[in-house]
């Protein structure tokens, strides 16, 4: 069958410096494919050309005879006074989906995406939401292939986790532009880079993120190989070329072709192969002190009267010198309130708040707020041509040049930079201000993936104390030392990392849908269980593993039995390379088999 979508020798540039050039990409029924790359290569305009929404400068973009392509934006808006309905009904009559069938898929859909009313303006949903609304409206009317840009940008951690279970069962192709590298490894089934180093523009690898990472090692070893001999057989030649020999004879005219082939070929890959990095360093103060900030029985309310909400709810919790608090939670649960409390925007209704004297407190806000009108330029100097970094005095050129500004960028508006360069303009002004305490609310939006390797080096370095809210479950894990985990009601707990939080969440949930202890159903003579035989509880994580695992037994005995059928077959049988590749793969086939039966049985006895 013909790929869904097939882009062959696209090239798309904006003003001089071309995005990408001469690429090819095609998609396949059942493709999962995780597209990443360094801001700028041109992943959200790549998926603009596949989704039909912008022309290539050259090249051809086809797509298999009556295929639906599906297209979320990173940014979801919605027309004002159009409710959660009316935006579905919209999508079913653009996508021709028969009358008949429309209320069916309208219900099953907002059910599938959780929500309850559909009723609601969909301009006024939280940002989470209207993600959800935007997946739902591209999924509503059975997409061959499902184009996604940046999909887990305002999703809580919640949501993360249903998006992708939901692409992991969804029928349909998708192409993912993310930098979440723990949603890449749990939904991909291929990886695509975009990078201009790649002789081909792009490096595409079978296997999720981490398969990824090693098939991009062997590819950057590969390279640096090549360019060593280059480098040799180029040194040769230049001697050679030195002595001066006479372009008279064939012979010595073709070696002359062939020297100068190579140099321009060692220069090819020497330009392909020279990458720069941003260069993120937080300063902290020479402070001593060790408690900065302590919560002390901490009450939170907004709003007053029957719309009164409490945000928080008797928090104490002490924040020291040099500990990297993750702070997780729903959206709406109070990670925001509780960055406003430690700003002092916001007064606690009960308790305490006790700052150590003269705290230095630096923010980085999720809605990245700059003056869009200056320049560059301007946004990082305002009043000179240079900065004062680290006690340096640094040209404001060298210092744009540290987060990959070019000197023509300089002189450009802000509005014309991408998030993710906006990100970068916010990080390299905050650099400038030594802090006791960095507050950053989802730093890692718009990042790609190489900066926010590099953040979190620089913030595993960074010697004061850091409130982190993220989304990004990658970063939680390596750069916090304690999680305070929110949830929703007012209550927090502290927990070592982002799986014992995640754990924790997934427990209460099932406590709140559990029989209650006096109920014929949650009786129990010994206090263990309910059925008195001292049996665990499925933990939130085993809950969603045994929720699929059916599935996957299904899979591998299909599996299995196309082993067997290929062994039956008589042509292998005398064939004894084929023989062997057949009897390894029934080999695979029965022991995967084998271990989800296994894992199956325990799973349902702890059910039990």
């Amino acid at each position: 069958m013909p790929p869904i979508l097939n882009a062959q020798g696209i090239s798309k540039r904006f003003g001089a410096v071309p995005l990408f050039d001469d690429v090819s990409f095609t998609v396949q029924d059942g493709d999962r494919i995780g597209l990443i790359g360094p801001n700028g290569a041109g992943k959200s305009t790549l998926l603009k050309v596949l989704a039909e929404e912008e022309d290539p400068d050259a090249g051809e973009v086809s797509k298999r005879k009556r295929a639906r392509i599906g297209y979320i934006r990173q940014e979801s808006t919605f027309a004002a006074g159009l409710t959660v309905r009316d935006v579905l009904e919209r999508a079913l009559i653009a996508g021709n989906v028969a009358e008949a069938e429309r209320e069916g898929k309208l219900r099953e859909t907002s059910g599938r995406i959780g929500f309850p009313e559909t009723t609601a303006e969909a301009a006024t949903l939280s940002g989470g939401w209207r993600k959800r609304l935007a997946i739902a409206e591209a999924m509503v009317s059975g997409p061959d292939v499902l184009l996604l840009d940046e999909p887990t940008n305002h999703l809580d951690l919640a949501g993360i986790a249903w998006l992708e279970e939901t692409l992991r069962a969804a029928p349909f192709a998708c192409v993912m532009v993310s930098h979440d590298r723990y949603f890449l490894e749990n939904v991909a089934t291929e990886m695509v880079e975009l990078n201009r180093v790649y002789a081909e523009g792009l490096l595409r690898v079978k296997g999720n993120y981490t398969r990824f990472l090693e098939g991009k090692e062997q590819y950057l070893d590969a390279q640096s190989k090549l360019q060593d001999a280059l480098k040799n057989r180029v040194k040769i030649e230049t001697d050679w070329l030195r002595r001066g020999p006479k372009a008279r004879t064939t012979k010595s005219k073709a070696r002359i072709d062939s020297a100068n082939e190579l140099i321009g070929q060692l220069k090819e890959v020497n330009q392909r192969t020279q990458t720069a990095s941003a260069g993120i360093d937080f300063s902290a103060t020479e402070r001593q002190t060790k408690r900065l900030v302590e919560f002390d029985h901490v009450q939170c309310v907004l709003g007053d009267g029957p719309t009164a909400r409490t945000i928080v709810e008797d928090l104490s919790f002490l924040i020291t010198n040099g500990v990297r608090v993750g702070l997780v939670g729903p959206n709406g649960s109070g990670k925001t309130t509780i960055l406003r409390l430690l700003r002092e925007e916001l007064q606690p209704t009960r308790g305490e708040i006790k700052k150590a004297a003269f705290l230095k407190t630096v923010y980085f806000s999720q809605t990245r707020e700059l003056d869009e009108a200056v320049t560059l330029r301007r946004a990082l100097a305002p009043d000179a041509d240079s900065v004062v970094y680290q006690g340096r005095v640094v040209h404001v050129a060298s210092y744009a040049a540290k987060f990959l500004f070019t000197s023509e960028q300089l002189n450009q508006p802000v509005e014309r930079l991408s998030g993710g360069e906006r990100a970068r303009v916010l990080i390299a002004k905050l650099m400038l201000e030594p802090a006791d305490l960095l507050l950053l609310d989802e730093p890692t939006n718009d990042l790609d993936i190489q900066t926010l390797e590099i953040l979190e080096e620089s913030l595993l370095e960074y010697t004061g104390a850091l409130v982190l809210v993220t989304h990004d479950r990658f970063m939680l894990d390596r750069v916090s030392t304690v999680v305070l985990g929110l949830d929703g009601k007012g209550g927090a707990q502290r927990f070592g990392d982002y799986s014992q939080w995640e754990q924790w969440r997934g427990e209460k949930v099932e406590e709140a849908i559990a029989p209650s202890p006096g109920s014929a159903a949650g009786e129990s003579t010994n206090g263990t269980g309910s059925n008195g035989t001292g049996k665990k509880k499925l933990s939130y994580l085993e809950a969603r593993e045994y929720a699929s695992i059916e599935q996957k037994v299904d899979d591998a005995e299909a599996r299995l039995n196309a082993a067997r059928d290929v062994l039956d077959n008589p042509s292998v049988a005398t064939d004894a390379d084929a023989l062997t590749k057949a009897l390894q793969e029934m080999e695979q086939a029965q022991e995967e088999a084998d271990g989800l039966y296994q894992r199956w049985a325990e799973l349902t006895e702890k059910a039990g």
